[in-house]
């Protein structure tokens, strides 16, 4: 099993060209984000195809990072499908969907699922759902009994939001931490504790048991994709901005360097794979064509 790191392109700075040098300067196999305008995805396609690098496109249903509160499943699913066919043409390894609503019924949610999955399967591409705050699966309970119903249902696991939902670092649910590693997909990897998902940087001290933790639960997650026969792991250190990125009161000057967290957190992970795995070849990516600056920059939503 190997695993491939991804940039984010939320929070990320400048046009598509800085971000596959910044991939190139940090080792990353590719990126993840929201699929560009109609008239861009050409291009983006080809920059990243020249530079070898992999793509990951996020979608988000029925409104931005937060949904619609009033939005019906039907639009969910109209969302859903309109912004995939859009994925499809960027070719990407797979949709990470921040997807539903926490306001809904189990019911609900299952319904939605159901069908979101039905649809990736139409289009030939597979769907990672990402356990995120204010949609369906924003707390561990309710994501255990929607998991119970759907066992085909795929995660993208970011356990620094349940961290905040549940004001505690969720050790305290190892049953559900289980069932979440055999249905992982993919890793966000951003350290939350238990007044907020983003602790100021990962690398401070106070905030090591923080660290650890997230750090067991993504190991559990690789054990249980290598016993699974996954071949390929993917993660994306997702450190963001947004009110996620701690400030200083007054000035709001940024207490760290979020390009720098994010390259460190990918080099660690990729390093503590290689120690846990020896016999895995974890890949740095390699392609070696330069790329052209495009004329206008990349615009990255708010998270």
């Amino acid at each position: 099993m190997e695993l491939r790191t991804f940039k984010t392109l939320w929070g990320h700075v400048g046009s598509l060209a800085d971000a596959v040098t910044a991939c190139r300067e940090h080792g990353f196999n590719g990126i993840e984000g929201q699929v560009p305008p109609a008239g861009e995805r050409g291009n983006f396609r080809g920059m990243l195809a020249d530079a070898g690098l992999d793509y990951i496109a996020e979608i988000c249903t029925a409104g931005g990072y937060v949904p619609d509160r009033h939005a019906p499943v039907s639009a969910h699913i109209e969302s859903l499908r309109r912004q995939a066919e859009a994925a499809v043409e960027c070719r990407p390894l797979f949709l990470t969907v921040i997807a539903g609503c926490d306001a809904w019924s189990a019911e609900q949610s299952v319904d939605f699922f159901g069908q979101a999955m039905a649809i990736a399967g139409e289009l030939g591409i597979s769907a990672s759902f990402e356990t995120h705050r204010s949609r369906s699966l924003f707390n561990p309970w309710i994501t255990r009994d929607i998991l119970t119903q759907i066992p085909t249902l795929r995660l993208t696991c970011d356990f620094s939001h349940w961290c905040v939902v549940c004001e505690r670092l969720i050790d305290t649910e190892p049953d559900v931490l289980a069932l979440c590693a055999e249905h992982a997909h993919h890793v966000h990897a951003r350290v939350g504790y238990d007044q907020g998902p983003q602790v100021p940087h990962p690398a401070a001290p106070e905030y090591a048991g923080a660290l650890e933790a997230h750090e067991r639960w993504w190991t559990q997650i690789w054990q249980s994709q290598l016993a699974r026969g996954v071949s390929v792991a993917t993660m994306t250190p997702e450190f963001g901005p947004d009110g996620y990125l701690h400030c200083m009161p007054f000035t709001v000057a940024p207490v760290a360097d979020l390009s720098q967290i994010n390259a460190w957190m990918g080099a660690r992970q990729k390093q503590r794979f290689a120690d846990l795995f020896p016999g895995a070849s974890p890949q740095s990516q390699s392609g070696n064509h330069s790329a052209e600056r495009p004329s206008t920059p990349v615009t990255m939503n708010n998270r």
